[in-house]
């Protein structure tokens, strides 16, 4: 499958909005991005799509509980290919999705950016391989930014200990000082914004 192939079966769309495959296309070839769109403009594509055609799977970073699950039910609208773990969930639960990713059920994994403090967990998710890293909202990794979760600090030592290469942000707003910021603390100083 390609991008347009995902784009038409998960998505219900002919054609992609503008620049959307141009991003796709840039993670898929294993650049960095920094992606600023407004919202509604289509950035959860961008990196749902490398996800599903990824070898392994994809970690999203994401601080909104509501919003994981609102795309995990979406992504699995057709087959299950979405889980996310959050406070939500119990031992067992949490178990089950790991087993999924394990099996190469699951793609996308959404997490709240707290789980990084458990080693364990984050022992287990680096021995799975992750094929991508998304940060959304990522001005939340920002100190400039008005929704700064400290959590978020902590991803740039996951990514030094998993070892992930391919690392793309995502946000509606940044100021050139938060753009700065976020390719700081994620370490990507590559980055194609």
């Amino acid at each position: 499958m390609n991008p347009r192939d995902i784009l038409k079966s998960f998505f219900g769309y002919n054609n992609f909005r503008p620049g959307q495959e141009e991003i796709i296309h840039s993670i898929i070839s294993g650049k960095n991005v920094l992606l600023i769109l407004p919202t509604g403009g289509g950035k959860s594509i961008c990196y749902q799509i490398p996800a599903l055609l990824s070898p392994t799977f994809a970690i999203v970073i994401s601080p909104l509980i509501a919003l994981m699950k609102d795309q995990v039910d979406s992504l699995n609208k057709q087959t299950e290919s979405a889980a996310f773990i959050n406070s939500t969930l119990n031992y067992s639960e949490i178990e089950n999705v790991l087993r999924k990713l394990s099996s190469n059920q699951i793609k996308l994994l959404y997490l709240a950016p707290e789980k990084l403090d458990n080693i364990q967990f984050v022992e287990r998710i680096k021995a799975l391989n992750p094929s991508y890293l998304f940060v959304d909202e990522a001005h939340c990794i920002s100190e400039w930014g008005h929704n700064f979760r400290p959590s978020y600090r902590k991803i740039k030592h996951f990514i030094e200990f998993t070892g992930i290469k391919n690392i793309s942000a995502f946000t509606a707003t940044a100021t050139e000082d938060i753009r700065v910021d976020i390719i700081e603390q994620l370490g990507i100083p590559d980055a194609e914004i």
